[in-house]
């Protein structure tokens, strides 16, 4: 399995933004310090040698700051990927235990994974180079040995494990 190209490209380009904003932020600021500079030794009591202090510090502060969030983005991806990857491992123990449980044979744990991760009856058989309709067999003892009706009650079987007893039910309040 693999993480879902659009989080990672949403993470990637929240990443490339920040990067991006700091970079013309520090471009911004390389040219106030210079124009500061130029005006302390021009005139450094004026109000416009001050204004522009005070921006030109703001901007720096700007910039350690917004170093700072991307670092901390960067760090927040990284550690999501992490649990993802642990994530994924869990599912998949499960997944292979339940399967054991149900004494599935080698061919259907094959086409198990594979109605588990979305792929059609002729998507399946074309991937195992089998008929469609020994293909609907297999998916048919599957969810005998399972105990379920059909596909969404045997995704929904895992999902149910992997969210166990985590969402407390939600009470409706009568007004």
């Amino acid at each position: 399995m693999t993480t879902s190209p659009e989080i990672r490209t949403a993470g990637r380009r929240q990443t490339v933004a920040l990067s991006v904003f700091l970079l013309i932020q520090t471009l911004g600021a390389v040219f106030y310090v210079g124009d500061v500079i130029g005006d302390l030794r021009d005139d450094p009591a004026s109000a416009h040698f001050v204004f522009e202090a005070i921006v030109t510090t703001a901007l720096v502060l700007g910039i350690v700051f917004g170093t700072f969030a991307l670092r901390r983005t960067i760090e927040v991806l990284r550690a999501q990927d992490q649990a993802l990857a642990v994530a994924r491992g869990a599912l998949s123990d499960v997944i292979e235990a339940q399967f054991s449980a149900w004494a599935l044979t080698p061919a259907e744990r094959d086409v198990g994974y594979l109605a588990l991760k979305g792929l059609d009856v002729a998507e399946i058989a074309d991937l195992r180079g089998a008929a469609q309709g020994t293909v609907r067999a297999q998916l048919t003892r599957i969810y005998a040995k399972a105990g379920v009706s059909g596909r969404a009650q045997f995704a929904a079987f895992f999902v149910e494990d992997l969210l166990g007893s985590g969402i407390a039910p939600v009470e409706v309040a009568l007004s």
